[in-house]
């Protein structure tokens, strides 16, 4: 637990994190049971999200969440493949033909329904490959209403488990059509029961102010879960949580106690030259310090700042926060 929210990482965290360059990866675990064991030592850890068809399939669905239980850990969020197959190279449920939009539905679907199975309340509907790379190359009309459709197709699907959509801007298409806050709550707006995953990372490459981006979400009833990590806006690093953006997480587990915020927190990083378990205790770590940062200076006094709009008094704030 951090401060009272359950502490999740994404199974990835503990294996063997490969790039373009060295395919391989530069270490850590090579089988699921190996990470699980790995996970299983991180402190305070609570739960861990999986990826469909990566960690759980039709043969091993009933053995899953023993596997998991044995060592203290819940199934926080379980997650559609809609990326590494080639199938999806054009898109998944915002694709240009019906065939491969329908077999988007039936993926996402098949992971509902092993999600209520396993006791797993959300399933995180990340659609990387729906966008484009070059002008005149999409309908943007119809992709969002294809968008619409499919997710529209998949959130009645299983009532037990809760549809959220997580946004980027790019990667691995130049331009994602579900790149902004503002953008996911335009695309559920009137779709029924969904809602948002908001992954820091992606917020901080959109351009966006991650806490505004919190405050937004929260403030349509659509911030359901967060994914925790860094970069340098350039790019979706992944790196470790405060490792470049002291002031901006400040700010944002403001805004996650300000809103009410109660959901996971999970790591969603990738520790390619790092020891996963050392880096996932880092990542802990240093949120556990932002919440008692917050709490040094009190609500109040960040919130009279905010009335105000006095920046000098609120830059005066977070270093009395950070206790320098």
């Amino acid at each position: 637990m951090i401060a009272g929210h359950p502490f999740g990482a994404c199974l990835p965290t503990f294996g063997s994190c490969a790039d373009r360059y060295c395919l391989s990866g530069y270490g850590g675990a090579s089988t699921m049971d190996a990470m699980l064991d790995l996970a299983a030592t991180v402190e305070g850890l609570d739960g861990l999200e999986l990826v469909g068809n990566w960690h759980v399939n039709d043969e091993n669905i009933r053995q899953v969440g023993g596997m998991l239980s044995d060592r203290g850990l819940k199934i926080c969020m379980l997650v559609p493949d809609l990326w590494t197959q080639a199938k999806w190279g054009r898109g998944s449920l915002a694709a240009p033909d019906a065939p491969t939009r329908q077999a988007g539905i039936d993926e996402v679907r098949k992971v509902m329904d092993w999600a209520a199975e396993l006791g797993c309340p959300f399933v995180d509907v990340w659609p990387g490959q729906d966008g484009f790379d070059y002008c005149f190359q999409a309908d943007y009309i119809e992709a969002w209403k294809w968008m619409r459709e499919g997710l529209a197709a998949c959130i009645d699907h299983n009532k037990q488990v809760r549809v959220l959509v997580e946004y980027k801007l790019r990667e691995p298409r130049t331009h994602c059509f579900v790149n902004s806050a503002a953008k996911v709550l335009l695309l559920l707006d009137g779709l029924g029961d969904a809602g948002v995953l908001l992954d820091v990372g992606h917020s901080l490459a959109a351009g966006e102010n991650v806490a505004e981006a919190v405050a937004l979400l929260a403030d349509h009833g659509k911030l359901d879960y967060l994914h925790l990590n860094d970069n340098y806006r350039s790019w979706d690093d992944d790196m470790m949580v405060g490792a470049v953006h002291l002031v901006e997480y400040l700010e944002l587990v403001y805004w996650l106690r300000r809103v009410g915020y109660g959901g996971w927190l999970t790591l969603d990083v990738f520790p390619y030259r790092e020891d996963g378990v050392r880096a996932s205790t880092q990542c802990r770590e240093w949120m556990e310090a932002f919440f008692r940062a917050v709490e040094r200076v009190g609500m109040d006094e960040f919130a009279a700042a905010i009335e105000r709009a006095d920046a000098t008094e609120a830059t005066a704030l977070v270093r009395r926060a950070l206790n320098m």
